[in-house]
This record gives structure tokens, C-alpha cells and sequence, in this order.
């Protein structure tokens, strides 16, 4: 090996470390544009700086990373070690030691990201085409009497729905439609239960939900198919998927969004709550307002009991009207004929003195009109002191209790011989006495009907 010379050194171009690193960092920032790379994190710290350092990693390699303070702050979730992640960054050189490295633009978690554009544009999608305008959103019935859930029926949710429900409106009828909530096919699961309950005709509420979960567990309340059912659903529905921070599709789709399936069983049973407090007070008005009308009612009943004379007291008040009624036209009757006979008697003189075989002959005449006007007077006003009689005697009989049991009625009395009228005043086995139009007898109640 020939030795160099010093003329041969003084030709070199030389470079010191400096220059260097500064001239592959500038190749590397140069050349190199931004990438999209993906790994794990590990050997995470944060100094009082505030900017984030850390390595990157996969199975066979790994770089250092650098994201500064000005940018770390956009970064909407706090990573740590072993995370993956998915960086945007530019490549460079630490030229204090020569380090390669990465300088960090952007970061999200692995998979996030792409989930992430993937909801934007189908939220785009579908609130172009007017899904979910408030316009169509539905009012939820006043007091749903049928309420349909479509979960899973092993979690937590369904049991804090079917609570509630239970505790503030337990009338209604709840009815489950399980299905996979996360998972493989969980969103076919889904619309196809929302689309069979809405179809079915029994609901007129349905609350779809779950329990909170990450991102990924809540995926499949952000699948089109899962929208477009709760949409088409001819029924009012609550969306209550997760914890409240979490809004999927579905939130959007539905006519009302719960922030937890508890808070929708509750918002379902909101107004039977208040309908219970508010039958309760009228409940007790009512009865107050019965006792005091049958009070009221009790008073008036003996008032008129005091009054009502018994139609037998009152069909011999008018017999005997009658009666004197007839006497007094036997002795009126009796009266004219007298006065008919003393005038016939005068006559009869009178025409003793002047032709009196033809006064005598008109005369006879004249007696036989006036008998036979006379009796059919008489006649004629017994005839219609009779019908006014009768007349009077039917209408006694018509208001007549008797009357009534000859038509075929009973009553019914209690131990205190009062009149039974209402089935709500018997109990079983109760001793009652029946009355006929003739006799009486003892029955006991086995059922009532209203």
C-alpha cells in the first residue's frame, strides 16, 4: 500500500461530522416526502418541554420519533406503550448524535383513522339524502302501552331497561328482540330485528341499544344498514348506544337519542309516571266528590220517603172521592127529577084549564124528551166521572211498586231491607231477600256482573 502524501490530502474535499449529519439531514428532508407508517410505541416520554419522544416498532425493526409540543396537542387521545398507532411524518437526522428519526406531523390510533373517515362519509352520505333531517323525526306515543328492545339479551343494558320500565311503568308490555350487539353479521342482526318488530304491528315504541364499549364494539351501530332500518321504521324508535359521549349512526337515524339505555327507558316511561301521580290525585278527589253526592243523595231519599204516601193510601183517598162524587149526583139526579115532576104537575093543571087533551098530549111529550134527556145526562156524567176514575186508578198503578213486581220484577233487598242496586254493593255468599209480587224468598249471591 503506497503511502498518501500531504500534496495528495490538500486535494480532498474534507467533512467534519457537523457537516455531515447536516448534509444527510438535508438529503433525507429533502428527498424523502411525508410518509403514512404504522407500528407500536415503546420507550414513551414526555419531558418538561412538553414534546413527545418515543420509538416505533414492529417485529423486526424499529426508528426514533420526535412530535412536538405544537403538534402533540391536536392528538385526541394519550398514547402509552405497546399502542398502535399511525403516524404521518417527514424523515430526518438528530445531528447531534446521528440519530435517523422521524419527526411526527400527525398521529391517531391504528385503525381509528381509517373508521373515522369512513363514519364522515357515511354520515355525509346519508345526511344528503335526508336521513337525518329533524323534520322527520317522530313524536313518541303520549303512553306506550307495547315497547319493543332490540339487544343482546345477556348484557347489562337489557337488564337496566326492562328495571326501569318495570319500576315506573308496569302496564306496558315489554318485549325483547335479541340479537348479536358486536361482532361478525351484529349489524344484519340489528336492522333485521328492527325492520321484523316495526313490521309486526304490536310496538308502538322501540328502543335499540347496548352498553358502552370502545370504538370498534360500538362499529356495527354505525353501519349504513343499521341507519336506513331505524329510518324506514313505521314506528317512533330511541336510539341508546353506549355511554353518553359516545353519538353513533344510529343516534342520528333514530327519532330520539337516549344518552344511556337507562335514560331511555325512562324518557319511554316519562309521561305513565306522571299519569300515575296525576290518576292517584283524581282517584281521591272522585272519592271524596262520590261520598259527598251519596250523602247528598242519601238526604234528598229520605226527604222524599218522609213525603210519598203508599199508593193504597192514595187509591182509597180516590174511592171515596168517587164515592161522594157519586152520591152527590144520585141527589142531584134525584133533585132534578123532582123539579121535572112539580113542573109536570103544573103543567098538567094548566092544561086542565085550557084543552087539556092536547096540553096533555104535548105535555106527555115533553115529559118523555126531558126523562130521556135526563137519563142520558146522568148517564153521560157517570160515564165521565167513570173514565176520569179509571184514569186516575191506572196511573196510581203504573207508579205502583206492586205494579212493577206483577210484571214480572223482583227486588232484591239486604239484611237492612234496603233495595240493592248496584252488583258493587254484593259479596259472595251475601244473604239476600228477593220480593215477588207475591211472597218472598232468601237467595245467596255466587257471582256478580257489572
Amino acid at each position: 500500500m503506497q503511502p498518501v502524501s500531504p500534496s495528495q490530502n490538500a486535494n480532498r474535499s474534507v467533512l467534519t461530522v457537523s457537516d455531515l449529519n447536516r448534509e444527510v439531514k438535508h438529503l433525507l428532508e429533502s428527498n424523502v416526502p411525508l410518509l403514512w407508517i404504522s407500528g407500536e410505541i415503546s420507550n414513551f416520554s414526555v419531558p418538561s418541554s412538553g414534546h413527545w419522544y418515543f420509538s416505533l416498532k414492529d417485529s423486526r425493526a424499529q426508528v426514533r420519533c420526535a412530535m412536538f409540543r405544537g403538534r402533540n396537542r391536536s392528538v385526541a387521545f394519550q398514547p402509552k406503550n405497546g399502542r398502535e398507532i399511525l403516524i404521518r411524518a417527514r424523515v430526518s437526522l438528530y445531528e447531534g448524535r446521528g440519530e435517523f428519526q422521524l419527526i411526527v406531523e400527525h398521529m391517531e390510533e391504528a385503525g381509528f383513522g381509517a373508521l373515522m373517515r369512513q363514519l364522515e362519509q357515511l354520515k355525509t352520505k346519508l345526511s344528503a339524502e335526508g336521513l337525518f333531517d329533524a323534520t322527520k323525526k317522530r313524536p313518541l306515543p303520549f303512553l306506550p302501552t307495547n315497547i319493543g328492545i332490540v339487544t343482546s339479551p345477556t348484557g347489562a343494558a337489557v337488564r337496566d331497561m326492562i328495571h326501569v320500565l318495570s319500576r315506573r311503568h308496569p302496564a306496558a308490555k315489554i318485549e325483547l328482540w335479541p340479537v348479536a350487539v358486536q361482532g361478525q353479521g351484529a349489524a344484519q342482526q340489528i336492522a333485521a330485528a328492527i325492520e321484523k318488530a316495526g313490521r309486526s304491528g304490536r310496538h308502538d315504541l322501540l328502543i335499540v341499544g347496548r352498553g358502552g364499549g370502545s370504538l370498534e364494539d360500538l362499529w356495527s351501530f354505525n353501519e349504513e344498514v343499521v341507519a336506513r332500518a331505524l329510518a324506514n321504521c313505521p314506528i317512533p324508535t330511541i336510539s341508546a348506544v353506549g355511554h353518553e359521549t359516545d353519538t353513533t349512526v344510529a343516534d342520528l337515524a333514530a327519532d330520539l337519542r337516549a344518552p344511556t339505555p337507562s335514560a331511555a327507558a325512562e324518557i319511554a316511561s316519562a309521561n305513565a309516571t306522571e299519569l300515575s301521580q296525576q290518576l292517584e290525585h283524581q282517584q281521591r278527589r272522585l272519592h271524596r266528590a262520590i261520598g259527598n253526592q251519596l250523602k247528598y243523595l242519601q238526604q234528598q231519599i229520605q226527604l222524599r220517603r218522609n213525603r210519598l204516601r203508599h199508593p193504597r193510601e192514595q187509591l182509597l183517598n180516590q174511592a171515596q172521592r168517587l164515592d161522594h162524587l157519586e152520591m152527590r149526583l144520585v141527589a142531584a139526579g134525584q133533585q132534578q127529577i123532582l123539579s121535572r115532576k112539580s113542573q109536570l104537575a103544573s103543567t098538567i093543571r094548566a092544561f086542565d084549564h085550557c084543552q087539556p087533551e092536547r096540553r096533555l098530549s104535548e105535555g106527555r111529550k115533553r115529559l118523555i124528551q126531558s126523562q130521556g134527556n135526563l137519563q142520558r145526562a146522568m148517564h153521560l156524567l157517570l160515564q165521565r166521572r167513570g173514565d176520569r176514575l179509571s184514569h186516575g186508578v191506572k196511573l196510581l198503578q203504573n207508579v205502583s211498586p206492586l205494579a212493577v213486581l206483577q210484571r214480572g220484577y223482583a227486588i232484591a233487598m239486604d239484611s237492612n231491607n234496603q233495595a240493592i242496586r248496584n252488583t258493587k254493593d254484593l259479596n259472595a255468599d251475601q244473604e239476600v231477600r228477593v220480593r215477588l209480587a207475591s211472597g218472598s224468598f232468601s237467595a245467596k249471591v255466587t257471582s256478580t256482573e257489572d
